[in-house]
């Protein structure tokens, strides 16, 4: 990082609302501005708290090929987050100490973005028996996610003493909500077109299923669960009854849940293919109604970058994921904010203030007072651009909106003060 310095953001609309300046001082926002400040002229831009993913894949260690921290948390950077959660399922697996503190470091090292690793619930994601949760909450890096995402804690016993287990240290267990015997094979959201397309269904039970589960877990235990990546109309009505019965459940929807229908598979195109499905057009509205509602406290990227030839192949054969750090806040934007669904207080609510308090992070998510570390995030709400794959941060091509039209722009992104973006660019270290 750079000698820190000192900024004057002049005339943004904070949080869309009354226009005011931001005065920045060693790393934090104060009342006047320090003598000598460089100045950022924000005339026409919203200033949003600096945006916090609790669901990001960096890949890091082990499939470099897909994506880097490094590269990972550009991205992040150019999307307007200053912080993400790194998923933990890397080659090795990160359920020790060990691996958590190695991705813990690559991220402060790479100074774009606060990487807080998520680490696994159980060893080496394989569902069994639990990983070394209390050493990773213990280390450096101060574990408080768990998640064995991409696989199901399926073992209801074992998803008891999970939750458990991460009570004593406040922890929370992020469940990726998918009954395996109910997908085995599955390609698709089960309804008429995964019939008339020929590809096996992905049934919207098998989501809800394991929620509905989980929910009295968490109620039995006391500890606390968070839902991710909910797709289904039926999934935001079971969180919406367990928040009003006083359970301890959080969840998160995902950007391309919020715009995208399986209507887009129809042509077969594999960067369309994603866990949990695209589902249909009833779906899309009952998620952003939750979002809208509160009943879903974040939106969460659930970045998941590949390599060329893990989506440029039969259906079949490729892989599940799409890429989401450089598009969240247009697609919110596009989705909530131009429906109004959402103003853009709302959006700091769910893509910052809520996810960082959901991680644990209490250094983020703590809005643009005075005193609060500045993390910043401008955007030009009026600019619109055209997605083009190969202009993105990350080091994978496969956005589901490359061609797309999509509304605002990240003008600038501060972290603890420092820009890590600035006039549109990502700053150089």
């Amino acid at each position: 990082m750079s000698e820190t310095q000192n900024y004057v953001v002049r005339g943004a609309r904070l949080l869309g609302g009354e226009v005011g300046d931001l005065c920045i001082r060693d790393g934090v926002f104060v009342r006047e501005a320090p003598a000598g400040a460089h100045t950022v002229d924000a005339d026409g831009l919203i200033a949003l708290p600096g945006l916090v993913d609790l669901h990001t894949h960096l890949r890091e260690p082990g499939r470099e090929d897909a994506e880097t921290v490094l590269t990972g948390t550009r991205a992040a950077a150019a999307g307007g987050f200053t912080a993400v959660h790194a998923m933990a399922n890397t080659d090795p697996v990160a359920d020790t100490a060990g691996v958590v503190e190695q991705v813990w470091r690559l991220g402060r090292e790479a100074g774009y973005c606060d990487v807080r690793p998520v680490g696994a619930v159980t060893v080496g994601l394989g569902g069994q028996r639990l990983a070394e949760l209390g050493a990773m909450a213990d280390s450096a890096a101060r574990v408080r996610v768990f998640s064995d995402d991409g696989h199901c804690v399926s073992d209801a016993a074992l998803m008891r003493r999970a939750l458990e287990y991460v009570k004593a240290f406040g922890g929370v267990i992020a469940q990726h909500a998918q009954e395996p015997r109910l997908t085995e094979g599955a390609q698709m959201n089960e309804g008429e077109l995964s019939g008339l397309l020929g590809l096996r269904g992905w049934p919207a039970v098998a989501e809800e299923a394991i929620i509905a589960r989980d929910v009295l877990l968490a109620a039995h235990t006391g500890s606390r669960l968070h839902v991710c990546h909910l797709s289904t109309a039926g999934s935001v009505e079971i969180v919406r009854w367990a928040k009003a019965k006083g359970y301890p459940v959080t969840a998160e929807v995902t950007p391309h849940h919020l715009l995208l229908t399986e209507e887009l598979l129809r042509g077969y195109d594999p960067v369309y293919k994603v866990n949990p499905p695209l589902r249909t057009a009833a779906d899309v509205e009952a998620v952003r109604a939750g979002l809208a509602d509160g009943t879903i406290d974040a939106v969460a990227t659930d970045h998941a970058p590949h390599p060329v030839e893990a989506k440029d192949c039969e259906w079949a054969v490729a892989a599940m994921g799409m890429l989401g750090l450089e598009t969240a806040l247009s697609v919110v934007q596009r989705t909530m904010v131009e429906t109004g669904l959402l103003d853009w207080a709302g959006v700091a609510d769910r893509m910052s203030a809520r996810p960082a308090r959901i991680g644990g992070l209490a250094d983020h998510g703590r809005g643009l007072g005075l005193d609060a570390p500045a993390h910043l995030t401008l955007i030009d709400p009026g600019a619109s651009r055209v997605i083009e794959a190969g202009a993105l941060q990350s080091l994978s091509r496969n956005t589901p909106y490359a061609g797309m039209k999509l509304p605002g722009a990240v003008v600038a992104t501060f972290l603890r003060g420092e820009p890590t973006v600035l006039d549109g660019r990502v700053v150089e270290r």
